[in-house]
Order: C-alpha cells, then structure tokens, then sequence
C-alpha cells in the first residue's frame, strides 16, 4: 500500500508539473498572439478610416495606461492628481475615430519594434508633455525592465531601456531655428537649423513648435531676427514661423533617410483661455471644466497656426506624417491643469495638459501610425 501511495504521489506531482508547463505555454502563446494581433490590427483600417476625425466617449471601464503617481518622470507641472485635482471623470473619456477603432497601446510591442533603436522628440513643452507620457506608458507596461535617466545640460534628456536597447529622448528646442548669443544680443535666426546635428541618425522624430512664436516682452527669448543678412526687431510672427518651417523643411529633404528614419510632426496642441470659443462666454479659462465637448467639431475654429503648418508639409519630398491632433485636443476643454498646475492657485495653465490624460491618445495615435 505505501508503494501505491509512492506512486500516487509521484504520479500526481508529474501531472501537476505538466499542467503548470501547460498553463505557463498557453500563457506565452496568448500573449504572443495578443501582441501579434495588436500589430496586425494597426494595418487593418477601411479606407475610410481616419484615426483624427471623431469624438470623445465616456467609457466606465477606460483606465489611465498608467498611475500618474507611479511613473517617476512625470514633472509637477503636469501631475494635476498631485496637486490636488480630485475629479477624474476626465480620465474616463476615450478617443473614438468615426470609421474605426484605435488598436490599445501595447508597451512590449512596441519596445519589441524599436529594439535596438532611438526615438526623439523635438520641440518645446508640448514636446516634453508628450514626451513624459510614453515613458510613463513604457514604464507601466514593463515595470520591471530597466529605466536610466540621463539629462544633458538644459537641452537633452533620454530614458534608456538597456533590457531593449531602446532610448527615448527628448531635445528641448522651442522654435526648431537657432538662436544665437552676439555681441548685438540673442538673435533668431529664421534660416540657421544647426541644432539639427543632434537629430541625425534618430530611427523616429516628432517634431513640434509653435506656442512660443507669440510670446512678447520678457517671455520672449530673443532681441533680434535674422533672415540671410537682414537683421530684424521684430516682424509678423506668422512669417516668421512660416519661414522658420521652410528652413526645418529644407533640413528634412536634405538630411532624412526614409529607410532609416521616421518623421512626424506632432500638431499644434491648443489652449483654452477664452470660453466664448466653446459658447460658455463667462468661462476666461479651463479651471472647472470636467467634460469634453460633444460632437466632433470645435466651435471656435481651428488655429491659423495648423494651416500654415499643413502649407509647408505639403511642400516636403521626404515622407512626414502629421500627428493631426488639434481638433481632438481643442475638444478637451477639461484636460488642462488650470490651477492644479506648477503654480497652484497663484497660476492658471491651459495650455499644457494633465499626466495622464490627452498626450496618452497621441501617443497611442502614434502608436497606430507606425507601419509594423
């Protein structure tokens, strides 16, 4: 009997190991499969599928990619639940595209894609917003993998993943163009893209500026503007953005590979600061707003900004895809810290947007945009 027993066990012991190496393979096949059917599904969209055009949808079920509170590259300014924003209905509301569905960002896929290369992102704050919500989206989906921070002087700053060989960077440079302390002060220089030295190479770029071509008095980072030898106090800053894009325009026809690298522009990303935009006249802020607009179209119109953006896209020879996320943005009234920003009360920030929140749908945008 006590050999029956012996043997009992024994064969007991064996079937549960062979059912954990069971379950443990159907785990890795099905997630495998997921991962798969996550890239496949990206080239499936109907013709008519346009990933920008459609609303925002309240979902009881939609959670954050990631825990604003976990992620440790999410800068004050942008952790509005930080500092003390106690609503969350806004985290609740999706993007949904009229003729299609936007494939769920998946952090393994993705680090799988770009193994072995580099992403950066270009621009100004709206950059670095967007910028700090891939990390946290990364960070999320492999909590356990490796993450260095590496911060070059005001300029550069990259997350390496060494377990994926993958860096995300990040190069602070607010108007794309250069400029240049001389002894006559800071000048602009509408032609000069020097600092496009640190982009060669890059296996993917998202490019962005715009909010800083209006900024005036002491806000405003130059004394001069430059345009072949002719020196400039100042001109119509429509002008100069446009010339500016020409210059950046040039440095992607003549510096992009398309079989090495790919280009996006990353929109303009819109404030809220005036309520008659959105038929609310007493609002001259975002702070309170809880709720998206309904529909799928802003009242107020879009930014003379994306037009003249769109000009000079068309004109470009090298494959640019633009992340067109104005619209969908402009409808997020209620994504803006306002008070619950680097200031608290003692500031009023519509124009960046919370951690998590909006930049997590263009990322997952991005996502979507990128051939696999």
């Amino acid at each position: 009997m006590a050999s029956l027993n012996r043997s009992y066990y024994c064969s007991f012991s064996i079937l549960k190991i062979n059912l954990l190496h069971i379950t443990l393979f159907m785990f890795v096949v099905v997630h495998q499969l997921q991962e798969s059917y996550a890239q496949q599904n990206q080239l499936a969209y109907p013709p008519n599928c346009d990933l920008f055009q459609g609303s925002w949808v309240i979902d009881p079920l939609h959670q954050p990619l990631y825990n604003s509170n976990s992620c440790p590259f999410i800068q004050r300014e942008f952790n509005c639940q930080k500092n003390g924003r106690l609503d969350q209905l806004y985290l609740k509301y999706r993007w949904q595209p009229r003729a299609c569905n936007l494939t769920r960002f998946n952090g393994r896929a993705f680090l799988n894609q770009f193994r072995g290369k580099s992403i950066m992102f270009v621009g100004d704050s709206l950059s670095r917003n967007q910028w700090e919500s891939l990390v946290c989206m990364l960070h999320s989906a492999v909590p356990s993998a490796r993450f260095n921070l590496t911060i070059i002087g005001d300029d550069v700053t990259f997350v390496s993943l060494p377990d994926y060989d993958v860096k995300v960077m990040l190069n602070r440079n607010v108007f794309l163009v250069d400029v240049v302390k001389e002894s006559k002060g800071r000048i602009l220089k509408l032609d000069s893209i020097e600092g496009g030295k640190l982009w060669t190479g890059i296996d993917m770029l998202i490019f962005n500026t715009w909010h800083w071509w209006n900024r005036r008095g002491q806000g405003q980072p130059w004394d001069y503007i430059q345009v072949g030898n002719q020196i400039y106090k100042d001109m119509n800053r429509v002008t100069a953005f446009e010339i500016a894009l020409g210059t950046w325009a040039n440095w992607v026809n003549t510096n992009i590979n398309p079989a090495k690298t790919m280009v996006f522009y990353q929109g303009i990303s819109p404030s809220h600061y005036n309520g008659t935009e959105w038929h609310e006249p007493g609002a001259k802020s975002c702070v309170g707003q809880k709720q998206p607009l309904s529909g799928s179209l802003y009242p107020g119109g879009l930014p003379y900004g994306l037009f003249e953006l769109k000009k000079i896209l068309r004109t470009i020879k090298k494959p640019v895809k633009l992340l067109d996320i104005t619209n969908l943005s402009l409808l997020r009234k209620d994504g803006h810290p306002s008070i619950y920003g680097l200031n608290g009360r003692n500031g009023m920030d519509c124009s960046h947007w919370c951690l998590a929140g909006v930049p997590d749908t263009w990322n997952e945008i991005l996502y979507n945009s990128i051939p696999y």
